[in-house]
């Protein structure tokens, strides 16, 4: 089942979106805003990575972020599903620089959102980002209604210094509140 929103729809990831995938894991400009150890992946890795998905895995979900424009774009996610507490966490990537600025990461998020709310029960979602990535920041919190809950110091070491991790999360009432606001689903 693909997960449809505004502009996107998350999918399943395939094997035709290797070399994509291959370039964006391999980009220093994407790496240096997320966290995570930064090794260089080969093709073959990343195949066995796409072949290895398995997605009736009740507790790890990775989505492939298409448009009918630019086809696939990125990736989000929904990991750690605690089914118990109903949370998971989430994280977005868009490896295509063009996409960037045209609502396509809003609307996945957006979506991704929805469908853990609304479709999955769950109840919080938690998220991350190093200190620096601003922009990251600003689009979790103003944009998509998340809340800036605490920071970790010197969490992260990125070009021999220490940043902080910024930690966010969002509930399904919070959610509920901030699409209510923006109105999102009804223009």
């Amino acid at each position: 089942m693909n997960i449809k929103g505004k502009v996107v729809t998350l999918r399943a990831l395939e094997l035709d979106d290797l070399s994509l995938l291959t370039k964006w894991s391999n980009s220093p400009e994407i790496w240096y805003n997320l966290g995570g150890w930064h090794f260089p992946y080969s093709s073959l890795s990343t195949q066995e990575y796409i072949k290895n998905i398995d997605n009736n895995n009740m507790k790890f979900q990775n989505f492939a972020i298409e448009t009918k424009e630019m086809g696939f774009i990125g990736t989000t996610n929904l990991v750690d599903i605690d089914w118990k507490n109903r949370t998971a966490f989430n994280g977005i990537l868009l490896g295509d620089k063009d996409s960037r600025g045209k609502g396509y990461a809003l609307d996945a998020v957006m979506t991704v959102m929805q469908y853990a709310f609304k479709e999955l029960g769950l109840n919080r979602l938690d998220g991350e980002m190093i200190a620096y990535n601003e922009r990251s920041i600003d689009f979790y919190t103003r944009k998509c209604g998340w809340v800036i809950e605490g920071k970790k110091r010197n969490w992260f070491y990125r070009n021999g210094k220490y940043h902080d991790k910024v930690i966010c999360g969002i509930t399904h009432a919070e959610y509920d509140e901030h699409i209510a606001k923006i109105n999102y689903w009804n223009n």
